[in-house]
């Protein structure tokens, strides 16, 4: 099998996630499984994918919604470099299937499935579909999706609503054995703040702002981004020294399963993740979608605020992020009542379910 799809930890997780429910399932059948991962050089799949085990192949690639006309040609020309390079590799490789999960990385690989009429299994996670997964579900042999509100803009014929795949953890870690790996005493609470993989330097400013005001509430964990990490350390050392032990820096974490069970609140961007994540840790979110050139993480954020599971935050509302998170930590019926609204969107099954889709289609 081959997985594509990268740039962002949105993307890289759930290929890991879903190969790993696809070595369980031909395990159990006594089926031999080989896994390629392609993806793109010098972003957080090249890392991410050879600690899971998987042989990783870097191809070209790059977004086609961009700010000029130069840097729009560039990338097409990118485009057509990482299909040669795909068609190149799955011709070496000769998968049974390829499974992508959307992202510009994916497309090269998708179009070179096409071209080589092998079946082409792609992952809509996120609500709304991003031009990638637009152009790919033209050329996929089956789709699945997070939510049944992406089925308006997916060929329904051919797609099957799943759940998002998420980590393993999520599923076998307890809440009380995430908050002792994390050294949370009992009875305090803890605040998990995570732009994602790349970090967002307007929600560390929010953050860094509103510490007076979190610090004598609740532990903050707070996951900056590999290049905003040393600006927040910064931050840190000139608070009190008793201030310091309950504010934690890191500029990445692969352990977001245990951080996202012990937390008892989130302050989240809005990306694919937060609709399998958050769900599947059942806690409560305040969610600040993020604006990217040609796309917006606001319908999932919506998604979540309209099923009464997480509060939605615009970036121009970020200077009262700490009053919103010191309201929702101070009442603890209604944080309660939104980890119940968000456990009960958790598809637990969904992982396998996707791997079960993709072995249908590679029979």
């Amino acid at each position: 099998m081959a997985l594509a799809g990268g740039g962002t930890g949105g993307h890289v997780y759930p290929c890991l996630a879903v190969a790993r429910a696809l070595a369980a399932e031909t395990a159990a059948r006594g089926e031999p499984l080989d896994l390629l991962y392609i993806g793109v050089r010098g972003r957080v799949d090249e890392t991410i994918v050879p600690r899971a085990g998987i042989p990783f192949r870097a191809i070209a690639a790059g977004p086609m919604r961009v700010a000029t006309p130069l840097l729009f040609a560039r990338n097409l020309l990118r485009l057509a470099a990482g299909t040669v390079q795909s068609l190149w590799i799955l011709l070496r490789y000769r998968p049974d299937a390829v499974f992508a999960t959307g992202g510009y990385a994916s497309v090269p690989v998708g179009i070179a499935a096409r071209l080589l009429r092998r079946p082409l299994v792609v992952e809509l996670p996120d609500v709304t579909p991003g031009w990638a997964v637009r152009m790919l579900a033209r050329l996929a042999t089956r789709m699945t999706t997070t939510s049944e509100r992406a089925l308006d803009r997916l060929p329904r014929g051919k797609t099957v609503v799943t759940g998002y795949p998420v980590r393993d953890e999520f599923r076998t870690l307890t809440r009380e054995e995430a908050r002792a790996r994390l050294g949370i005493e009992p009875g305090e609470k803890m605040l998990l703040v995570t732009a994602g993989s790349l970090g967002a330097q307007r929600i560390n400013d929010a953050v860094g702002e509103a510490l007076p005001l979190l610090l004598p509430r609740c532990i903050v964990l707070h996951i900056a981004g590999p290049a905003e990490e040393q600006r927040m350390l910064d931050r840190r050392e000139a608070l009190a020294p008793a201030e310091q032990a309950r504010y934690r820096v890191h500029g990445y974490t692969d352990d977001m399963a245990a951080a996202m069970l012990a937390a008892d609140l989130v302050v989240s961007r809005a990306g694919a993740s937060a609709l399998g994540e958050l769900p599947a840790a059942g806690v409560a979110s305040i969610l600040v979608p993020g604006e990217y050139e040609g796309g917006s993480q606001a319908p999932n954020a919506e998604f979540m605020q309209d099923r009464g599971a997480a509060i939605v935050l615009r970036n121009e509302g970020l200077p009262a992020l700490g009053a919103a998170v010191a309201a929702l930590l101070d009442d603890d019926a209604r944080r309660g009542a939104m980890a119940q609204a968000a456990r009960a969107l958790a598809r637990p099954n969904a992982t396998r379910d996707i791997a079960r889709v993709v072995l249908e289609v590679a029979a």
